[in-house]
């Protein structure tokens, strides 16, 4: 399964996803989208890895909010 790179930019509550590339192996993706990070300003989008089966599973992801966990005594 690939790896996909996406822009991300967040307008009010949507989030706006483009494509970038994508690559069939973690290391070339993570190099590739450190490079992408040191052209964008942070302020403006990020760039996000996300692993897929394909695009809609990809975006599927990037969306899903994930809950926190619950802080216990051992945490603090």
């Amino acid at each position: 399964m690939p790896y996909y790179i996406y822009r991300i930019t967040q307008l009010g509550p949507v989030k706006q996803l483009e494509k970038l590339a994508d690559f069939p192996s973690f290391k070339e993706a993570s190099a590739r989208a450190k490079e992408l990070r040191n052209e964008v300003d942070p302020a403006q989008a990020r760039i996000q890895v996300v692993f897929g089966e394909n695009e809609l599973q990809a975006e599927d992801a990037i969306n899903t909010v994930r809950q926190a966990e619950p802080f216990t005594a051992a945490d603090l």
